[in-house]
């Protein structure tokens, strides 16, 4: 008996310069083909070459829009392209859980007024998935293994290790609307105006003596006040406010 052996598909693809990162170096800055097994969706595809779904925007298989379950054949030419930006997310409101990795990023988000979960212990990929899937919130991070997770609502790389760079790429990719001064950087709760009297068995004699506005967590009670670091906060804030609170949006369709 005689049997057939179906050669594997060869397809083309080309990846968008912003998408390079996370290709093999071999692989970077060209159009380059690959041999597939012949049931792999596009979405698997580009995932096992290294790039996460939740950086990929449009897929083009011969110039024509396709969805990510689509089976590529041979002889196809597939274009990938970059998340749009500013990216929008369904299913308002806009809300954001960052892994262990990024306090700093987490504590300037909330700074601003963006909802940001953030979990300072590491409680596993599945688990964050799990609570962005849940909480639908978009899951931060720079574990690519992480954001190929299939629990996750939706999530996004974050490039830069540079907590001033990183701020920058998650407003200027998603346009959050900033309220600044109005959540808590330590656990994210809402601040509400408090009284000096209400708040006084919380301060040091000095903080009393010295300063008259104070806010409050209603979530933990922690205090706040513009106490010696407020000019490098407000700076952060001051620029922040100048460079994308035009562009800030309700981030749903």
């Amino acid at each position: 008996m005689l049997t057939t052996v179906t050669a594997r598909p060869r397809i083309r693809l080309t990846f968008a310069a912003d998408l390079h990162l996370f290709l093999a170096p071999d692989r970077r800055g060209a159009p380059f083909s690959l041999v597939t097994d012949g049931t792999s969706s596009l979405g698997h595809v580009v995932e096992a070459v290294g790039v996460p779904l939740t950086e990929v925007g449009e897929l083009l298989v011969d110039g024509r829009p396709a969805p990510a379950a689509q089976v590529p054949t041979a002889g196809q030419s597939v274009e990938v392209r970059g998340v749009q930006r500013p990216q929008r997310v369904p299913g308002a409101p806009l809300r954001f859980l960052l892994d262990v990795h990024l306090g700093t990023l987490a504590r300037r988000m909330r700074l601003l007024g963006v909802d940001t979960a953030y979990e300072n212990e590491d409680i596993g990929d599945a688990a964050l998935a799990t609570r962005s899937a849940a909480e639908r919130r978009v899951l931060l991070s720079r574990d690519r293994g992480l954001l190929r997770r299939r629990e996750l609502w939706a999530g996004a790389y974050v490039y830069s290790d540079r907590p001033d760079e990183q701020l920058r790429e998650v407003l200027g990719r998603f346009a959050p609307v900033l309220a600044p001064w109005t959540r808590c950087s330590a656990c994210n709760g809402l601040l509400a105006e408090a009284d000096k009297e209400s708040v006084g068995e919380q301060l040091e004699h000095g903080t009393r003596r010295s300063y008259d506005v104070f806010a409050q967590c209603t979530a933990c009670a922690r205090v706040y006040w513009r106490g010696a670091h407020h000019a490098r906060l407000e700076a952060i804030v001051a620029g922040a406010l100048r460079e994308f609170a035009p562009l800030s949006g309700p981030g749903d369709d």
